[in-house]
């Protein structure tokens, strides 16, 4: 086989130069000046993960479990290293050094490019539609958000998809290898919901290959094609077999799983699992980014209808500015909206040319990636549909915002718009530019002219005076009719080069280099506003941790309690979580029973306690759920003495001198609100039998987030409690070096019938989920670098043989 280098290697060079150049670009202070995205949920992430990232690093070893935030949980999803993983490693080679978070955009883009070319895509094109793809707004959103598994998840679709699309190639071992590295690294950055979608859209591939080709192939081709990409998935499951294993055994658990209170249901609640359900026709935001106001604090325009109505009021200018800075012109069905998200006009422009340009087949496919997941993104918007899915597809029920879905959508336009601008460009089918453009065209015109059939009225105008909020729907059709005219634009300019190249005017590179300015200046400028030099620090955990004097003041006490503040909440903590055990904290799956002590017992002692406060009764008694939690301080601001000490707080572990017997969750939960936890605990009986109570006394001697130890004194063998969150999997309990059954009381405390006499107590964290599956999980990664470098091997071995 002989190479030549300007049609064989220089392309590719040039491309993977083009892309690397781009990132480093974009995100210069990362790449070269050492600083970070200033990403919220990153930052609340950090603060999470500190207990367990310190534990490893003192100790070298994992510590698997938080009592950071929720009073503990597992760290499976938080922070979790596997000895021998090389995942690490290969993401560092193949983003070629890149930072995270950005390196993924890099790889995405050289995913992509690899898939396009393997669709017989030339390179100039397939360098445009991987630009298009990891470019797209919702991408930069979701980085400036701090989503960064999402990020990685997304860009790594392409790889998989071209690897189920080698195996159809007939380039079998070299596609199931691929498929394996895709899902392999997929499985690593842990997004189950983004691994979902993924596999939603190999499933449509598959079937309709299958479909179409099972009469001309044979259905012993196909079986074999699909069993050889099933192998490659096994070992793509096996590299992660820890990952998934302890996901897997936590989801029973979590607020995704098993129902706990009886009139409950499993998985997510329906409304909260469809809180941010796009609009159906905010999809037109991939044509126009504008067409719902942007973002929900957008920045208007000089002299906009607000600006002046709000000068006409008397306000003054720093009250003008601020309003004008952060405009509420976001008008969509979602409840809030950091930027809209949009692709490009012209890849949709391309991908509409697909429906009489692009092979029937690949119509198919990524037509029905685009339409399946638009529906899915509706959500609720499309409930007849989508409500089905989510009580009967298996799985669905425990994800939520399904908005999340339009990834799907944005990976399949420039699949179908490129491989369509490469059937126009050789085949010169005038026919079908005209169609695509008038469909096109046609609609950013028709929302031109008629934006006024349009109420711009949102959720955000709530409590907006009237007079303001006639300037500001003006200033929203404004916003909408200048993106749609900017669009057009774009459109026609892709339109004209189109056009020229099939007359024969302008070349075949031409086209490519001067769609690739026109889509990399389009997608730069919406992005710019939503993620640019104002988004990069120095340090930002720095600051956004730098300790309060609040924090000081309880930091004088060694002993071992827990915090709530109230600055943060309950349930969107992150702060609190990085010096101290906290009763708050910030996490999309948190363990059910957690879940239902806040609906049911922490948010209405909490109202009561806060009211009561303010009234200068500070009434720690009425909080008996938050002090069998150990809650000992409550922090209401950043000063000395706006820390508040609960002299009620249960503390580590107490004897209680009765047991109130359950036999529900229900009823144990609301019993809960009757008792004092201190002298009296519950027990359900029809799981854990009657227990006897004791007399005694017992202390904590040392901790570490997987292993406490006790000393107990007991007069009379009984009921312990202990301020730990039970977990029925992992934990074992010994007394004076013998395994005792965990029994759980308090509807979510640990507890232990102890003997009379002197003892000692330790409870160690060591589940068997991790324990017996990371040496096999390092072993499968092995097994797919050789059955890459196999794939490889075997493949070069049959293109010389044809040459």
């Amino acid at each position: 086989m002989t190479i030549d280098f300007k049609k064989d290697i220089l392309p590719h060079a040039v491309g993977i130069a083009l892309f690397y150049a781009i990132v480093a670009i974009y995100f210069s202070p990362v790449v070269f000046e050492n600083q970070v995205i200033f990403q919220g949920d990153i930052l609340k992430w950090e603060g999470s993960a500190k207990e367990t990232m310190d534990f490893r690093e003192a100790t070298g070893e994992e510590a698997l479990w938080t009592n950071s935030m929720f009073g503990g949980m597992p760290a499976y999803f938080i922070s979790m290293d596997f000895p021998g993983d090389i995942t690490n490693a290969l993401v560092s080679i193949l983003s070629l050094g890149l930072p995270h978070p950005v390196n993924g955009l890099f790889f995405g883009m050289v995913g992509m490019y690899i898939l396009l070319l393997s669709f017989r895509v030339r390179p100039i094109f397939a360098i445009l539609g991987s630009v298009a793809f990891a470019f797209n707004t919702y991408n930069l959103l979701s980085l400036a958000a701090g989503h960064n598994a999402k990020i990685w998840a997304e860009c790594l679709i392409p790889l998989i998809i071209l690897g189920i699309h080698l195996a159809f190639e007939k380039k079998r071992i070299l596609g199931a290898s691929i498929l394996a590295l895709g899902l392999l690294l997929q499985f690593k950055f842990n997004h189950v919901q983004i691994t979902y979608y993924t596999f939603l859209m190999a499933g449509i591939y598959v079937l309709v290959r299958v479909i179409f080709e099972w009469k001309k192939e044979g259905l012993v081709p196909m079986a074999k094609t699909v069993g050889i990409l099933a192998i490659g998935a096994i070992l793509a499951i096996g590299g992660n077999i820890g990952r998934l294993a302890t996901a897997l055994e936590y989801s029973t658990y979590s607020t995704r799983g098993e129902i706990t209170i009886e009139t409950k249901e499993a998985g997510l609640d329906k409304e909260y699992a469809f809180g941010w359900s796009n609009g159906i026709m905010e999809s037109f935001t991939f044509l126009i980014p504008d067409f719902y106001g942007g973002g929900s604090n957008t920045p208007l325009p000089k002299n906009s209808a607000s600006e002046k109505v709000l000068r006409q009021q008397g306000l003054d200018p720093a009250q003008i500015n601020g309003f004008v800075q952060g405009a509420p012109t976001y008008w969509g069905d979602q409840p809030f909206t950091g930027g809209p998200i949009y692709g490009g006009v012209i890849l949709v422009f391309l991908a509409v040319l697909g429906i009489w340009a692009a092979p029937k087949q690949t119509l198919v496919i990524f037509g029905a990636i685009i339409v399946f997941s638009l529906m899915l993104s509706w959500g609720k918007n499309l409930s007849w549909f989508n409500y089905v899915l989510f009580d009967y597809l298996p799985g669905y029920n425990k994800f939520r915002a399904v908005s999340m879905a339009l990834g799907m959508t944005l990976f399949a336009i420039p699949v179908l718009g490129m491989v369509s601008l490469e059937k126009l460009v050789k085949e010169k089918k005038l026919k079908s530019l005209y169609m695509a453009g008038a469909v096109t065209g046609g609609l950013i015109l028709l929302f031109v002219l008629g934006a006024g059939m349009f109420r711009f009225e949102g959720a955000a105008d709530q409590g907006l005076p009237d007079w303001l909020l006639g300037a500001l729907r003006e200033d929203r059709k404004a916003m909408l009719q200048s993106s749609a005219l900017k669009s057009l634009g774009f459109l026609a300019a892709a339109f004209a080069l189109s056009y020229f190249t099939v007359k024969g005017k302008v070349s075949d590179l031409i086209l490519g280099a001067g769609l690739f300015i026109l889509v990399l200046f389009d997608l730069w400028t919406i992005n710019r506003p939503y993620l640019n030099s104002d988004s990069f620090e120095k340090s930002p955990t720095n600051t956004y941790f730098a300790e309060t004097p609040a924090e000081t003041e309880i930091l004088k006490d060694e002993s071992y309690f827990r915090v709530l503040d109230l600055t943060e909440g309950i349930q969107s903590a992150g702060k609190a979580s990085y010096r101290f055990h906290a009763i708050g904290g910030y996490h999309g799956a948190k363990l059910r029973r957690f879940q239902d002590l806040i609906d049911y017992r922490l948010s209405s002692e909490l109202n009561n306690f806060v009211t009561k406060a303010q009234e200068g009764d500070f009434d720690f008694s009425g909080i008996q759920t938050f002090n069998m939690l150990n809650t000992k301080y409550i922090i209401a601001g950043k000063a000395a003495n706006s820390v508040f000490e609960n002299p009620e707080a249960n503390g580590p572990a107490w004897i209680p001198s009765s047991v109130r017997s359950v036999d529900s969750n229900l009823e144990e939960i609301t019993v809960l609100g009757e008792i004092n936890t201190k002298t009296e605990a519950t027990i359900n009986t029809d799981e854990f039998g009657q227990v006897a109570t004791g007399v005694g006394t017992i202390e904590l001697t040392s901790y570490a987030p997987n292993h406490l130890s006790y000393t107990a004194n007991m007069s009379q063998g009984g009921l312990a409690i202990f301020s730990e969150i039970y977990y029925p999997v992992g934990w074992t309990a010994t007394i004076d070096g013998q395994e005792s059954e965990i029994l759980r009381t308090d509807y979510l405390l640990r507890g232990l019938t102890i003997p009379a006499g002197q003892h000692e107590i330790e409870f160690h964290f060591a589940p068997s989920s991790y324990t017996k599956t990371k040496t096999p999980m390092i072993i499968f990664q092995y097994l797919i670098i050789l059955g890459l470098i196999g794939g490889v091997y075997f493949t070069i071995k049959e293109e010389n043989g044809r040459a």
